[in-house]
């Protein structure tokens, strides 16, 4: 029996190695992912929700409907407690340019450049739908709090992870090990949540 394939609402190949090191950990077997690169282009609306799981849910959505396939999508971002959230939903496009990890990374530290250590809690924040056409959707949540460190740290991960230093660690999430990062990531929780629902997928 052919394996299901279940659609990644996402380019990055990271997250389709995250969610097969995850669904792997649980023991689901018999799915197939399947990343946007790999199925017919189709126009995948703006990122317009105020919530994380709006977002998620949108891009699920628009997947499911586009390809008829059973899609899983995730919105995370970065919530500061000095910045009252931020950057929140707009992480990834918090210096105004889309998917520029340096820059962001550059403004939000210049941002928190007088925030004493005490002060600078914040929460990798991560929301994953999964839509199945015609039937089940499921959302979830996954957080990983923590504190931004000075400079960042790190060549592993991206976004945001070099200046991330997750509670009860000294290493930044750039500094962690694939391992480490799935057992501990926001998205990591958020998608181990999902299983029961992923589960469900294989009949």
């Amino acid at each position: 029996m052919a394996d299901t394939k279940l659609l990644v609402a996402s380019r990055n190949a990271k997250k389709l190695q995250e969610l097969r090191r995850v669904l792997d950990g649980a023991g689901v077997l018999g799915i197939e992912l399947v990343g946007l690169d790999e199925v017919p282009e189709f126009p995948e609306a703006p990122e317009t929700g105020s919530t994380f799981e709006e977002n998620a849910l949108a891009k699920a959505r628009d997947g499911a409907a586009a390809t008829g396939l059973a899609c899983v999508a995730d919105d995370s971002g970065l919530e500061v407690d000095a910045l009252n959230g931020m950057p929140g939903v707009l992480s990834a496009r918090w210096s105004g340019v889309h998917g520029d990890d340096g820059a962001n990374t550059s403004l939000l530290l210049a941002q928190l450049g007088d925030v004493p250590d005490v002060r600078r809690g914040a929460g990798f924040v991560s929301a994953c739908a999964l839509v199945v056409p015609g039937g089940a959707e499921a959302v979830v949540r996954g957080e990983w709090r923590g504190v931004i460190a000075r400079e960042p740290l790190g060549e592993n991960g991206f976004g945001y992870d070099p200046v991330f230093v997750p509670e009860g660690d000294s290493r930044s999430a750039a500094e962690l090990s694939p391992q480490e990062k799935d057992a501990a990531s926001h998205r990591g929780r958020a998608l181990t949540l999902l299983i029961p629902a992923l589960e469900t997928l294989t009949g």
